[in-house]
């Protein structure tokens, strides 16, 4: 909890000093059309990637096989949304990473390691039905 908390307050100061930087060379107004911009276009980006992502879960489940990579796909494109969603440059790049699918393959590794450190633990079940 304590890092998660770090974390966001390092981010929020992070952010603050960057709209600093990128005011002072551009202007306040651009700026802020830059924000919304790369808002606008990162939630478009986001929709069209989640709704792919959501059919991949379905055709997967469908034909009986485990959904768990959609799943991933789903969960970083759901979580890149959310970032890119938040003022902020650098929000929007983490967020882009997460929804463009050749970046995102990046991030699984590290999230497929996650999970079977809290499978090993007994923090994560699955169920067989």
């Amino acid at each position: 909890m304590k890092k998660l908390l770090f974390s966001v307050i390092a981010t929020v100061l992070i952010e603050i000093a960057v709209f600093i930087v990128v005011g002072k060379n551009i202007g306040v107004f651009n700026t802020l059309l830059l924000i919304l911009f790369t808002s606008v276009i990162g939630i478009w980006v986001a929709k069209k990637q989640g709704v792919q992502s959501v059919q991949n879960m379905r055709n997967s489940m469908a034909e009986s096989n485990p959904p768990g990579p959609a799943m991933i796909d789903t969960f970083l494109i759901f979580v890149g949304g959310i970032l890119l969603v938040l003022p902020g440059f650098l929000t929007d790049l983490l967020g882009f990473m997460l929804v463009i699918p050749f970046t995102r393959k990046l991030f699984k590794p590290a999230i497929y390691q996650w999970l079977r450190k809290k499978m090993n633990n007994g923090q994560v079940f699955i169920i067989h039905k």
